[in-house]
């Protein structure tokens, strides 16, 4: 049949959306303090042993003070996806599992050729799960005031990952199998030539 689906673009979308969702449960942000942050914790545990504390309190305080001071920017905790994006992680599980239905049931009901206009929906909900992804990786949720600060981790990227693949895969070369070619006739190459007798 002219201009059937091909099977490995159905596979590569699937993969892709299995990625896709995969990845909702990865770390999407590593979490950090800002120097403000840090300042801000120095100035809580000063007022707290000042109120609270004695001298040996006092000194042992001060001594964390310059390791608190080295903790700026480094990261002390993840978070993933459903944790950080709540509404953002169901909608691109959603996304996973719609792609994934549109991928796989035209492979199962099948065993013959797969229609041409197999998992089309694919591309659209690729394209609308990078949109997702892109934006939560440009513009990460701003924890409340400047005190932490979120850096981009694994989970994130192959979110993207897995939403290009699913959009791969929707994209995929049609199969377009090759005309018969005529049988080739042995002798054509000896036209004009006749045995001697």
């Amino acid at each position: 049949m002219a201009g059937e689906r091909s099977r490995y673009g159905l596979m590569v979308s699937a993969l892709g959306a299995v990625v896709l969702a995969v990845s909702v449960f990865l770390p999407w942000y590593g979490v950090s303090f800002t120097p403000a942050g840090i300042s801000f914790a120095q100035h809580v545990g000063e007022e707290v042993i000042s109120q609270y504390g004695n001298a040996a309190a006092q000194s042992y305080v001060g001594a964390m003070h310059a390791d608190l001071g080295s903790l700026a920017g480094r990261q002390f905790a993840s978070v993933d996806a459903h944790e950080a994006l709540k509404d953002l992680s169901v909608l691109l599980l959603v996304l996973a599992g719609l792609a994934l239905l549109d991928a796989l049931f035209p492979l199962a009901r099948a065993a013959g050729p797969v229609p041409a206009g197999a998992g089309r929906s694919v591309v659209l909900l690729g394209c609308v799960a990078c949109l997702c992804v892109g934006y939560r990786m440009l513009n990460p949720p701003a924890p409340a005031g400047n005190l932490l600060d979120l850096s981009v981790r694994e989970g994130a990227w192959l979110a993207l990952l897995g939403s290009l693949t699913m959009v791969i895969g929707g994209l995929w070369p049609r199969y377009q199998p090759s005309a018969p070619r005529p049988a080739a006739d042995p002798f054509a190459a000896l036209s004009g030539w006749t045995p001697q007798g």
